[in-house]
């Protein structure tokens, strides 16, 4: 056995085929091939003649690409998450960005070097974005970029500012990442996002429609970043027999940016969650905790007119169980729409570190069987 291994070692010292790295993770050559021109995840280094020669920190970016998009993660987004890890200076592309409008990379000369010919269609590679390339630099504006942050915030919501008002998306997803990666999820939430989007609402506010665009692009980057945070950060082990979180917004709320990144920053304590969004009808709501039978329900109202305490004395009646072992859900009014009186008698918290930490509890204790008699 070891004289037919032999052959594969010297390969793996000088670096593996495209066909012998397919064969080790159970793709086709082709597939590679594709991500390789589509998302930029091929050898850094090709031998004489343009062979693909695979070195072990290229393998290991493709086996993260396997990895996340068998997890469910689009693979646009796994082959960004893949680059990042492992290649965390190079540029990443957006649809948005001057490159993208280039037409994609032909066929390289190399494309049979491994015995196999490309096919005419590769099912699992259907995003037309071009290999990543260096990027021109950003254009710096005044400080940022004339929206009204006020002069005691951070300085990244200066830079995060001017790429939004440029509309420039590669800058902003950068800036983003490079925030959560540096200052850990709530400080970026807190100290960086929000201090942002409430700049960019102040400047549409008085500038009727004209900022619009700047403020969904903004949110949509948010959102993204928040989605990816559990496949680029690490998170805690999952507590074991935890019951999950419910978050949800309630009937008539469309605004569920808050949810998404308490249900990112409970993911980072291995805490389970179902998020169910924005404008959640009633009945859908109870048909949830029903089945799922949380340890607590968050239910978002960024607005009086959406707080609804009977939904939330409803759902905080709601039992299941076995009888003298019954359970119910703590309920957790969250958002500026729920004012004191509309909350009355249900736990508040103040942000969301608070928030994070209070739900963290109650599922640790809902992991634990209930006290006789309660």
């Amino acid at each position: 056995m070891a004289v037919l291994d032999e052959p594969e070692a010297t390969a793996d010292a000088a670096g593996l085929t495209t066909g012998a790295v397919a064969r080790r993770l159970g793709v086709s050559p082709t597939t590679l091939r594709s991500w390789d021109r589509r998302y930029g995840l091929g050898p850094a280094v090709r031998a004489e003649g343009r062979h693909r020669r695979w070195s072990p920190a290229d393998i290991a970016m493709v086996e993260d690409m396997c990895r996340l998009t068998s997890a469910g993660a689009p693979p646009a987004e796994a082959a960004r998450v893949a680059r990042l890890r492992h290649h965390p200076t190079t540029p990443t592309t957006d649809p948005a960005s001057p490159r993208a409008s280039a037409p994609p990379a032909p066929p390289r000369a190399d494309g049979d070097v491994d015995g196999e010919a490309e096919d005419a269609a590769d099912p699992g590679a259907t995003d037309p974005r071009p290999e990543p390339g260096p990027r021109p630099p950003a254009r710096r504006g005044g400080a940022g970029g004339g929206l009204p942050l006020g002069g005691d915030v951070r300085q990244e919501c200066r830079g995060l500012a001017r790429a939004a008002v440029r509309l420039d998306a590669p800058e902003l997803e950068q800036r983003l990442l490079d925030a959560v990666d540096r200052h850990g999820l709530v400080v970026a939430w807190e100290e960086v996002m929000v201090p942002t989007l409430r700049a960019v609402g102040r400047k549409w506010e008085s500038s009727g429609d004209r900022y619009v665009e700047v403020e969904h692009l903004l949110s949509w980057h948010i959102s993204s970043t928040l989605r990816g945070v559990p496949f680029l950060f690490p998170r805690r082990d999952p507590v074991t027999g935890a019951a999950p979180v419910v978050l949800a917004c309630t009937p008539g709320e469309q605004h569920s940016l808050p949810l998404e990144v308490l249900t990112a920053a409970l993911a980072e304590r291995g805490l389970p969650t179902r998020t169910l969004g924005a404008a959640v009808p009633t009945e859908a709501l109870l048909a949830c905790v029903r089945r799922t039978g949380p340890a607590a329900v968050v239910l978002w109202a960024q607005t009086r007119s959406t707080a609804s305490l009977p939904l939330a004395r409803h759902v905080a009646g709601l039992e299941w169980g076995a009888a003298g072992a019954r359970r119910r859900p703590t309920v957790l009014p969250a958002g500026p729409g729920w004012d004191r009186r509309a909350s009355a008698g249900f736990p508040r918290c103040s942000g969301l570190r608070e928030a994070v930490d209070t739900l963290g509890r109650l599922c640790e204790d809902g992991a634990r069987p209930p006290a006789r008699g309660h």
